[in-house]
């Protein structure tokens, strides 16, 4: 099937998602060189609105649908997303067709420019105020330190940075490989990851969406689709799929490679005072990704973890 001449990618308009949409650009051109690759900026509910929390305005899609829609009205061929932002349901008409290579999955704790104070979380002066408003990262603060003051920070990482700087916190967390595709790996004062921090589903990963009967774009995108990221996605989604769990959800996950074609998974709920914490854990071969997901999700709903997600258990 001959290449396409022109793929068009849908894409959010801050500095970081244009990064990723720069990124898949550069791969598409290095798989397929006959190709022309273009960009198609989309406005979403989440970059317009940077007052509301996100949890508020919606579980689903905030920073999707209308990119996705920009592909399914014809207006650009391929959407790329922050993976962890993607709903596990797909949306009919689309298809989820490339995972490439993932970035840094861990989080990072992030002090203001210039501080000489000591870079963890335990060194954080009492009733420290820290900046995130993801629940996941809330309440895994709160399972370290229950004396922290977390307080919602919204805007793209330039601007949480600047009102660091400004004091408005003492802390943020970020996800390290946002600092790092940004060009800021020098604002991360420590890198926040398991046993103590587990990442979001997904974290670190790229998505890239097409319609699924364009077979000359999914030719593409297979291409450049990293096997090890698909299988550990794979099976992260199916987990967050099975547990009937947006995005904003206080789980976090961690999929470690085990040799011999095998995975590890690994997961963590919360409720959002972090008193306490579900865990659970299993291997599994990587053409079993979709299984182990379920297989971990049920061992966290049988300890009674659903009733933090809204799930009977």
């Amino acid at each position: 099937m001959p290449a396409p001449k022109t793929i068009r990618i849908a894409t959010r308009s801050s500095n970081l998602a244009l990064w990723q949409a720069n990124h898949i650009a550069d791969l598409i051109r290095k798989a397929s060189p006959e190709t022309t690759v273009e960009l198609v900026h989309i406005s979403t509910t989440g970059d317009r609105d940077q007052t509301e929390r996100l949890r508020d305005l919606g579980s689903f899609g905030v920073f999707t649908r209308e990119v996705q829609n920009a592909v399914l009205d014809g207006r650009a061929d391929i959407a790329v997303h922050s993976l962890k932002d993607l709903p596990t349901d797909s949306v009919p008409g689309l298809v989820l067709a490339a995972t490439p290579a993932r970035g840094a999955t861990a989080d990072a704790l992030v002090l203001p420019k210039g501080s000489t104070a000591a870079a963890t979380v335990a060194a954080l002066p009492p009733n420290a105020r820290v900046g995130t408003g993801s629940p996941r990262r809330q309440a895994q603060l709160r399972y370290l330190r229950s004396d922290l003051i977390l307080e919602e920070v919204r805007g793209n990482v330039e601007t949480r940075l600047r009102k660091l700087d400004e004091g408005q916190y003492d802390a943020l967390v970020l996800a390290v490989a946002g600092l790092t595709r940004l060009g800021l790996a020098d604002r991360i004062s420590c890198e926040l990851a398991p046993p103590h921090m587990f990442p979001a589903v997904s974290q670190g990963a790229v998505g890239v969406e097409c319609r699924a009967d364009d077979q000359a774009v999914r030719q593409v995108l297979a291409a450049i689709t990293d096997p090890a990221t698909l299988s550990a996605a794979t099976a992260e989604r199916s987990l967050l799929r099975t547990l009937r769990a947006g995005c904003h959800a206080p789980l976090g996950v961690a999929t470690t490679p085990q040799g011999d074609g095998a995975i590890q998974l690994e997961a963590v709920i919360l409720p959002q005072d972090g008193s306490h914490r579900w865990m659970a854990s299993a291997t599994a071969p990587t053409s079993d990704a979709e299984l182990l997901g379920q297989q971990v999700a049920q061992m966290l709903l049988d300890q009674g973890a659903g009733q933090v997600l809204g799930n009977a258990s």
